[in-house]
């Protein structure tokens, strides 16, 4: 009786899990390492009415250990009305975990990701349903004007451009969800449909689309439909410059550091000093490089003692490549804030003298 009574306690615990997970099931996985900046890519055009662009993505192969970008694309709406949440990476205080997207007829919290065009963090405003039709703001879509008629125009101004693709944690996006956010969190959601699944499915089967081989270039950035990997309206990855090349890997692969020009307020003292801060900066940049330059040495150095295998190869070079853009962020935005610093205050304008009466 007593082992019966263990038996049948651990059934309902077992059946509570799985209750529980059902109702979450929008976390999928969880990693240690941060996923890598967004990429930047151009969107396909519009394939026809009712299809809501979906941004790509970031996903996480584990028989891999890579991430991999699953393309943005343009997925017919499930429903007449539905609208969609995109998932986004968080960070859950000692891994990151992955929140899938899902249909419905509002949007959710997407973890303040910018995703761009008309995901900027929170909200769409790329279109809206009115009376059974899909209004498409051509600011900020790819649209046909020829073949799709039902169109507005809405400028929409972003206030922050970023590629992080997390939230929390060192580096993520800093956002809560609203209160109706929260309210709709618990709500009912439809997933996504099989054509996303069979998109994910065929973006984690192809190595060009996995970080460690495209390093945020992917060959396939964006297609016009799910699945359409190949034929016209295949967009390719980007670099920030737009540039179809690799991000850096390593410190090495960074640009030299420039010297800024020299300050100009009028001031011989003032920019002797000026200049003295931005030599003092620009050195201890380069001493930051060269120390995460030796850290990352040592650990290739300790891979080829052990004998690592391709997959453990891939998973550091990865975490070199996050490391060495985190950096070159930190430098670039440590530089914008000298010159912000050394910028002369703007000058009264002069009052016009009185005319005579």
């Amino acid at each position: 009786m007593r082992f019966g009574s263990v038996v049948r306690f651990l059934m309902f615990v077992f059946v509570l899990l799985s209750i529980s997970s059902a109702a979450s099931a929008q976390v999928r996985v969880a990693i240690t390492i941060a996923p890598p900046p967004l990429v930047v890519y151009e969107q396909p055009i519009c394939p026809g009415d009712g299809y809501i662009w979906t941004p790509g993505f970031w996903s996480y192969d584990y028989d891999a250990g890579d991430y991999f970008w699953v393309p943005g694309t343009w997925v017919l709406a499930p429903e007449v009305g539905f609208l969609w949440t995109p998932g986004y990476w968080g960070w859950g205080g000692d891994a990151f975990v992955w929140y899938d997207g899902y249909w419905g007829p509002e949007i959710g919290f997407y973890g303040g990701i910018n995703y761009g065009f008309g995901y900027f963090g929170t909200g769409y405003f790329g279109g809206r349903w009115d009376h059974g039709h899909f209004f498409y703001n051509t600011t900020i879509n790819h649209i046909d004007v020829n073949m799709i008629h039902n169109v507005y125009n809405e400028r929409v101004n972003e206030t922050t451009v970023t590629r992080v693709s997390f939230n929390g944690g060192n580096g993520g996006v800093n956002a809560r969800p609203s209160a109706r956010e929260e309210a709709y969190a618990h709500e009912s959601h439809t997933p996504r449909v099989a054509a996303q699944t069979e998109h994910i499915e065929q973006a984690r089967k192809d190595p060009q689309q996995r970080f460690s081989t495209n390093h945020g270039a992917p060959a396939v950035a964006a297609t016009p439909k799910p699945g359409a990997f190949k034929g016209g309206g295949v967009v390719r990855g980007q670099n920030e410059a737009g540039a179809n090349r690799p991000n850096p890997v390593h410190p090495t692969d960074l640009p030299a550091l420039e010297h800024p020009a020299a300050p100009n307020t009028g001031n011989p003292k003032t920019d002797q000093k000026y200049q003295q801060q931005q030599e003092k900066l620009i050195a201890k940049q380069q001493q930051e490089r060269q120390k995460l330059q030796q850290q990352q040495d040592k650990e290739h150095q300790q891979l080829a003692k052990q004998n690592a295998d391709d997959a453990r190869k891939q998973q550091v070079e990865q975490k070199h490549s996050q490391q060495t853009q985190q950096l070159q962020q930190k430098h670039q935005q440590q530089q914008q804030q000298m010159q912000q610093r050394q910028a002369p205050p703007p000058s009264r304008p002069q009052s016009a003298p009185s005319r005579p009466h």
